[in-house]
């Protein structure tokens, strides 16, 4: 018949479901008992592990600095909440033992546990994790206390576990009495509790899937892929290292693609800049925990106490010599005797008869003092011009500027002959200007190919800092896990840099 048309057919369900929806959960409510009921679902279960990522180092977030390197490390982040239609009080709890749940990791052995922090209203339960109120872990296992929870009220494990892989069954098991401890399947992404029971839940999940096969049928057909899991919304600035700005720029471009509803700004202006911004931030923040990421060449210094540290990649770096002066290296001690002002005149290295510049970057850069730290083994001399070219201090012993960025170091380089300069790798060997070229370091080639191997000085570690432990489930900590543990890793790598989750940056990325 004419009528009997997908479109027609798919309205019909629509409507019968609609008036079961409608009906189903006044006639559930008045028929089923209230119960208590404690629910859980894993909302993030990533390997960070060394063989999951092919090595033995991984990245850390600051949660478990004091847990040893595993292999086959997954980090696990498990909601608990009550979800049933009464509040549970301490004594529901039915359990012989002083703890109220236990945890089980099938096949995984847990190394740590950080409880996050819930929303404000909910900040009281954080006193019930002590020792003494049950709460550790053993083995396979985490014991929980006799928490109370009001109707609606959760909290969270992020559980740091070595052994078995992804996927392992992760069961909560307890007794509450008139209720039950049950896996939650509800879709719900936010912290909120459901408005309504399981059957109702299905009926209205059943009702908008009619909805959107109709809609489907008579208007349009939706092909967008839905975002991947572990995205977060909200606003994001990266801050800190120049060096380091275009691998930012394209994690930031790709994570906002990937995720709808981001937004990331890369705002760099050298490391120390960026970590004196954070902890400004972080300090007029009312929850201390500001959407600020400071990624920094090296260690942040001395004085920072409430920022916390993750381990991004190890990256080279290279002294880049202008064209006109053919040199193809030099050794540690010539570059000091360069800075020192001891040798003023390429020609007495055996180059052309050119004067010495020395293009440097400001005070606020964390690629100088990389230099600083790994090559000159003290600090460079006093500023002696303003274009790099004529000196405008006539007591200075060499003719030395400073910069602002990795790229007008790159530049001034390749437009003043004589002129010598440092800079990350990448952007030294095939992104910077032509009129320049990249020099041996003691006979070595730099490069991070083999730099867990090799005994080339230039190199460091690069850090990304926030102000304290931002929320497991903020656009801070989705952002870190894409760049360090995520497919931002291979942004990383077509940058000329080696991710710290990677086996061949062990050595390097724990030497800090």
């Amino acid at each position: 018949m004419e009528w009997l048309n997908p479109e027609n057919v798919v309205a019909l369900i629509t409507a019968v479901v609609g008036v079961a929806a409608a009906v189903g959960p006044f006639w559930y409510e008045r028929r089923v008992p209230r119960r208590k009921r404690i629910g859980y679902r894993v909302q993030m279960d990533t390997p960070i592990g060394g063989d999951a990522q092919g090595g033995h180092d991984t990245v850390r977030l600051g949660l478990f600095d004091d847990s040893p390197d595993m292999s086959n490390a997954t980090l696990v982040l498990l909601r608990i909440e009550n979800d049933g239609a009464q509040g549970i009080s301490a004594t529901d709890y039915t359990g012989p033992d002083t703890h109220g749940l236990t945890v089980h990791f099938t096949d995984r052995t847990v190394r740590g546990v950080a409880v996050t922090q819930p929303n404000p209203e909910h900040a009281h339960l954080m006193a019930h994790f002590t020792p003494e109120a049950g709460m550790r872990h053993h083995q396979n296992r985490v014991h929980l206390p006799k928490v109370p929870l009001n109707r609606g009220q959760h909290y969270k494990l992020l559980v740091l576990l070595g052994g078995g892989g992804v996927g392992s069954t992760v069961r909560v098991t307890g007794g509450i009495q008139d209720g039950a401890v049950m896996p939650n399947e509800s879709t719900t992404p936010d912290d909120k509790p459901p408005l309504f029971s399981r059957p109702a839940r299905a009926l209205i999940l059943a009702l908008a899937v009619c909805v959107i096969a109709l809609a489907t049928l008579t208007v349009v057909r939706d092909d967008q892929a839905p975002p991947p899991m572990g995205c977060a919304t909200g606003e994001l600035t990266v801050t800190g290292s120049t060096a380091f700005t275009p691998v930012a720029g394209e994690l930031a471009e790709k994570y906002q693609a990937e995720c709808p509803g981001s937004k990331i700004t890369v705002d760099t202006h050298g490391s120390t800049a960026g970590i004196r911004a954070l902890d400004e931030a972080g300090s007029a923040a009312e929850d201390g925990s500001p959407p600020v990421i400071a990624l920094s060449d090296g260690r942040k210094p001395n004085g920072y106490p409430q920022l916390r540290e993750s381990r991004v990649a190890v990256s080279a770096f290279a002294l880049v010599l202008n064209d006109r002066v053919p040199l193809k290296g030099l050794t540690t001690a010539q570059v000091r005797r360069l800075y020192a002002g001891t040798v003023r005149n390429w020609k007495e290295l055996g180059g052309p008869d050119l004067p010495v510049r020395l293009v440097s970057r400001d005070a606020n850069s964390g690629t100088r003092q990389v230099f600083q730290r790994r090559v000159l083994g003290a600090g460079e001399p006093a500023n002696s011009s303003q274009d790099c070219a004529g000196r405008d201090d006539g007591r200075a012993g060499v003719i030395r500027c400073e910069l602002d960025s990795t790229e007008q170091v790159l530049a001034k380089v390749a437009s003043v002959p004589g002129a010598l300069g440092y800079s990350e790798l990448r952007s030294g060997s095939g992104a910077g200007p032509e009129g320049l070229h990249r020099l041996r370091l003691d006979g070595r080639e730099p490069g991070i190919e083999n730099i867990g191997t090799s005994e080339y000085p230039y190199h460091e570690i690069e850090y990304a800092y926030t102000y304290g432990s931002p929320p497991a489930d903020s656009l801070v900590s989705s952002f870190l896990v894409y760049m360090t543990l995520g497919s931002g890793q291979g942004i990383i790598r077509t940058h000329g840099h080696l991710p710290c989750a990677a086996p061949e940056a062990a050595k390097p990325c724990a030497g800090g």
